[in-house]
């Protein structure tokens, strides 16, 4: 069995030619993620993507990664930089669009001359909605607000995929009777962009299986050429039961479905739900969030193991070359990382930023498919 190489659509891997190059050194297919877009934004990107797996001779794959049930953080206005130590205060979405409305009605009422009653009243409004309101020193993440009930103090929260640590300090701060926002110190810094994803050590959060916008997009998933859908976060057999009857009702029920492995959840419930999948997907990103790193290969081993023994398609994605990013070479460690996943049985490996936003996408497909058919010809 030939294993699939996916490569995962970004800035860095956008150009017909670029594209052309990945296809030419082996990848099969590739990812894109839908939690930063929708199809119709990116449809300029997938026609190229298409044009290159044309003039290339291959009948590409194109996989739409939902947004499904995994929490991230709002829209930055710009790229936020948290140092080790430093406050930073967690609002809800809700809460923030909401002052900004009111501080838009006060201006839209200053900017007509009105100084008599309507104005003052919404300035009133405002003061009583902003009066927790952070400083205008203190740096705010968007949060949705449904995370906040399951936060107290002492909480550590995950952000990026575990590249910013947050301590909750307090339970929160209640407006109009629910907590809305919450006073965090950050253990571990870094630099933070819009829509990262946001977890919450230990704690079991409630969401839908799919976002109204997941639905949306798959109306649209056939007309695209998509041809496979990656649930992220598979809790349960429930999860993969919605999105099959959310597929049929959008008319894509023949598109496979790839079960993404990413909580506790979804590694003790796999072999309940594995039979709804076309392919298990091993993302060690969140799932490397979910427990101690070190316990992460022998979850990766477990996984494998179940899915060969009920012949089940698996796999194997998250920095897999990372060091990419910005090096033309990859790490000995990385490489011997691709070769064990595909001798443990894997049927698709996947590169994600080294791609979508790295400096060396072609030479990252070139490592990966390399690597792989050296794999091939030494599995027993």
């Amino acid at each position: 069995m030939q294993v699939d190489i996916y490569g995962t659509l970004g800035p860095k891997c956008s150009d017909e030619e670029t594209l052309t190059e990945m296809f030419k050194c082996g990848m099969s297919g590739i990812r894109l993620n839908l939690s930063h877009t929708t199809l119709e934004r990116a449809a300029d990107r997938i026609n190229v993507y298409h044009a290159a797996a044309r003039r290339a001779g291959i009948e590409a794959k194109l996989l739409i990664d939902m947004q499904g049930p995994e929490i991230r953080i709002g829209s930055l206005k710009e790229e936020l930089s948290l140092e080790e130590g430093e406050k930073v205060k967690l609002v809800s979405e809700v809460l923030l669009k909401k002052q900004n409305a009111l501080k838009t009605e006060v201006g839209k009422e200053t900017e007509k001359g009105k100084e008599a009653v309507k104005g003052k009243e919404v300035e009133k409004e405002v003061e009583k909605e902003t009066e927790k309101e952070a400083d205008d020193s203190e740096k705010i993440i968007p949060v949705p607000e449904y995370i906040f009930e399951y936060i107290e103090k002492g909480q550590e929260i995950l952000i990026d995929d575990g590249k910013i640590l947050l301590e909750a300090l307090d339970k929160g701060e209640k407006t109009a009777d629910k907590i809305e926002q919450i006073s965090c110190i950050a253990k571990r810094g870094g630099k933070l962009a819009s829509r990262k994803s946001l977890a919450l050590i230990g704690k079991e959060v409630k969401s839908p299986t799919l976002t109204k916008q997941d639905k949306e997009n798959l109306k649209k998933a056939v007309n695209y050429g998509v041809t496979g859908i990656m649930q992220p976060f598979v809790r349960n057999r429930e999860d993969l039961k919605n999105l099959r009857n959310a597929m049929k009702e959008c008319g894509c029920e023949n598109l496979r479905i790839f079960a993404k492995i990413e909580n506790l959840n979804g590694v003790e419930s796999l072999e309940d739900f594995m039979d709804l999948a076309d392919e298990v997907v091993i993302a060690r990103g969140d799932l490397g969030n979910a427990m101690p790193l070190w316990e992460l290969p022998a979850v990766q081993k477990k996984i494998s193991a179940e899915c060969r023994n009920r012949n089940v398609p698996f796999m194997v994605v998250t920095q897999m070359l990372a060091s990419m990013e910005k090096s033309a070479v990859p790490t000995r460690a990385e490489v011997s990382d691709i070769y064990n996943a595909v001798l443990d049985g894997a049927s698709s490996v996947m590169v994600t930023g080294e791609t979508a936003v790295g400096d060396y996408p072609v030479e990252v497909i070139r490592y990966l498919s390399n690597t792989v058919k050296e794999a091939e010809k030494n599995k027993k």
